[in-house]
């Protein structure tokens, strides 16, 4: 069964659904009648999350999930197929690789690590939901960005966007230019595909420091994902509006 179907729910996969920002775009979405996919590779945090949602009325389902592996990824979009389809992919899961970052100490590996899952991970899994999306009626893909990865605002203003990251900030900086790329391929398909930025928000990554709730991070997420159909691809943004690359 896909979109193209009698059925007329709108579904959604979120990546790293299980906590945090993830936790409450799935949320936010499943509040605004979509039936939502919780992606996680923790099968007991997944379990307890699509637990959670469902016990506020939320129509949810969880998918196992590890944006790193390739039959994992190809599995996810195979279980997708089975429900029906997918209108709206938001690749949210992302690492930090830890400590330390500076360029001369961070090592190679962490490196390798931190991209793989926050820019191969979005490409892999992007790739293999595409088949699914481009036969949805209006299909968009959100990625969870931060101007962390802003080198505009990293050279003006290096104090407000974060401490020296040689991993985790240059690997925002790519995914942003990964979606400049997907915008372009996927020109006048339909598919709308754009990047935000949730501010500082307290989560796990950053020892729950950030002034900024969960749900608030999420706002700009459910906007991006929600876009009418002339909205806007290929852009860079947060609750104030477009931010520089």
């Amino acid at each position: 069964m896909t979109q193209n179907s009698t059925e007329n729910t709108r579904i959604a996969l979120v990546t790293g659904a299980n906590k945090g920002i993830g936790y409450e775009i799935a949320a936010g979405l499943a509040r605004r009648g979509f039936r939502v996919g919780v992606g996680a590779r923790d099968t007991g945090r997944r379990e307890a999350a699509v637990e959670k949602l469902r016990a506020e009325g939320l129509d949810v389902f969880g998918v196992p999930l590890d944006v790193t592996d390739d039959e994992s990824v190809a599995a996810a979009a195979a279980q997708l197929e089975g429900e029906g389809g997918l209108d709206v992919l938001v690749n949210n899961a992302a690492i930090t690789g830890g400590s330390p970052q500076e360029p001369t100490k961070v090592s190679a590996s962490q490196v390798l690590e931190v991209v793989d899952t926050n820019v191969v991970g979005v490409i892999r899994t992007t790739n293999a939901m595409l088949p699914l999306l481009r036969q949805a009626a209006s299909p968009r893909i959100v990625n969870v960005s931060s101007t962390v990865g802003s080198l505009t605002l990293q050279t003006a203003q290096a104090d407000a966007v974060g401490p020296i990251s040689a991993a985790y900030s240059p690997s925002k900086t790519y995914l942003n230019a990964v979606t400049v790329q997907y915008a372009k391929e996927l020109a006048g398909t339909g598919v709308l595909i754009n990047a935000g930025c949730p501010g500082y928000v307290a989560t796990d990554l950053n020892a729950h420091q950030g002034h900024r709730t969960p749900e608030q991070g999420a706002a700009i997420f459910l906007e991006l994902a929600t876009l009418p159909d002339d909205g806007p691809s290929g852009t860079f943004r947060d609750e104030t509006g477009i931010q520089p690359w």
